[in-house]
């Protein structure tokens, strides 16, 4: 009996510590840590041709980093005409008292580190104490870089594999030494096996050494500028027969290219010429081309910011990485326009076609206008639209004027003489000038004459009346008759 009461006792002990023991670990409490996962061994990096690398798990489980959760909602993104983006949102994060070592990844890859900003709204005394940022990227080139003078286990296409520390690398060649101290050349293999990858990151990461006055899980604001994102404005003008009233489509065309996904963000659009200390932000590690476009009929408001304006987009939309999305800016039917052909002699012997319209409440637009392309259109006799000429207009300002070069006539054509020289003094000449316009369609046509002129100025005659429009520029407003010849001609004295 003795015996078996002394083993019952046994027993019930080790059970007991086994109780303690387990009350003594620590529970899950929802803070992502970095560790290994068994359905991430065997991850395929393929960034260097022949190259097949597995991935072993680190042993350093005694790392305290806790990663920042996912984007918690009220995402933000501003973005500028200078190919900058500032990006605001909220990430859930479980903190301790005291400094805790957070990992901060899903960020664009031509993220500004110096430009972050971390807010705590519910505890003004979170302070953020250190930032690091990892942008030592995953792949094979640099694993073997890093593994230069270290073992190394390599299998071949057969299924044979060796053992042996890494000498040299180059494109699909690998050289070992091997134990017994030879050294082996592999040209043909299908796999390499590395024994630790925690020195490298997969993606881009932030990370940072928080001190917290009280434990809990917080929602921190981050806020950081990035490259890689840009937009621009693009219009239609699709023109009546005469020309004069024109319908007009506004697009926002954004391109994302800063190396991830956006989901379900406030866009905000900024034009304007900001100051900028350094050069443009770098894009994406990887410049691909666009995968696909997106069109959007969402609304815009606008609103001035500062000396900028600001287009807010009033649904929030998902940009895609590697995606270009547009989204309409605005609708404005029967404008009404004015044609004008414009002869001026300091770009070139040829008349130039333009379109007018006035940036008002009254002709139907009356928002400011970002910088962009404006695309023109006519429909021809059998009512198809054709494409008539494109042009990359400034910002128009409300009541401003649009002007939009669309080509040079066809059946205009020109020819200026200077007709008559004098030197009337040193410092005093007489010239004497003649502008031959010649057109070859059936009807008249309006042609203005710019002519720009230097020095103290006279014009002592002229053959049609003009219009000083500056101090060094006058214009002659002239009919040219149908398939005919409209001569203008002028002296002006100079003075230097």
């Amino acid at each position: 009996m003795g015996v078996k009461k002394f083993f019952i006792w046994l027993t019930l002990g080790f059970l007991g510590g086994i109780l303690i023991f387990s009350a003594c670990i620590p529970q899950n409490t929802g803070v992502m840590a970095q560790e290994y996962e068994p359905g991430n061994e065997g991850a395929q990096i393929n960034s260097s041709p022949g190259i097949d690398a597995g991935i072993k798990p680190s042993d350093d489980s005694g790392n305290l980093t806790r990663e920042a959760g996912k984007a918690a909602g009220n995402l933000e993104i501003t973005v500028y005409e200078q190919g900058i983006s500032l990006v605001k949102e909220k990430r859930e994060l479980l903190l301790k008292k005291g400094v805790n070592q957070v990992q901060y990844t899903d960020i664009a890859s031509g993220i500004d580190p110096t430009s972050v900003i971390i807010e705590d709204p519910e505890n003004k005394d979170t302070v953020l104490l250190e930032q690091n940022y990892e942008y030592d990227l995953l792949n094979s080139a640099e694993l073997l870089k890093k593994y230069l003078g270290r073992e190394v286990n390599v299998t071949d296409r057969n299924g044979e594999t060796y053992t042996g520390t890494l000498l040299s690398h180059e494109d699909s060649s690998i050289v070992l030494k091997t134990k017994a101290e030879k050294a082996v050349v592999l040209k043909d293999f299908s796999k390499i096996e590395l024994d630790d990858s925690s020195s490298l990151s997969a993606k881009p990461a932030l990370i940072w050494q928080i001190y917290s006055p009280v434990s809990g899980t917080r929602q921190l604001l981050v806020s950081y500028l990035t490259g890689g994102i840009n937009w621009e404005a693009d219009y239609v003008l699709i023109s009546n027969a005469d020309e004069t009233k024109a319908d007009i489509r506004g697009w926002v065309s954004i391109d994302n290219k800063a190396g991830m996904t956006y989901e379900n963000a406030v866009l905000k659009l900024v034009s304007g010429q900001i100051n900028r200390v350094s050069g443009p932000m770098l894009g994406s590690a990887e410049e691909k081309s666009v995968v696909n476009q997106a069109v959007s009929q969402m609304p815009i408001a606008e609103e001035a910011l500062f000396e900028y304006h600001l287009y807010t987009v009033e649904k929030p939309a998902t940009l895609k990485n590697n995606q270009a999305k547009q989204i309409s800016l605005l609708f404005a039917d029967s404008v009404p326009m004015e044609k004008k052909l414009i002869y001026d002699s300091s770009l070139g012997e040829k008349v130039l076609a333009y379109l007018t319209l006035e940036n008002s409440n009254e002709s139907g637009l009356g928002i400011p206008l970002p910088k962009g392309i404006m695309r023109i259109y006519k429909a021809d006799s059998s009512g198809g639209l054709q494409f008539l000429g494109e042009d990359r207009i400034k910002h128009i300002p409300e009541a401003g004027e649009l002007r939009v070069a669309v080509g040079s006539s066809f059946d205009l054509t020109i020819k200026r003489n200077e007709t008559d020289y004098q030197r009337i003094s040193d410092n005093v000449e007489r010239t004497s000038y003649e502008i031959e316009l010649n057109n070859s369609k059936p009807d008249s046509q309006t042609v203005t004459i710019v002519e720009h002129l230097s020095g103290e100025w006279e014009i002592l005659e002229s053959s049609d009346s003009y219009e000083k429009t500056d101090a060094f520029t006058i214009e002659f407003r002239v009919m040219v008759p149908a398939k005919g010849t409209k001569i203008t001609s002028y002296t002006v004295e100079r003075r230097f």
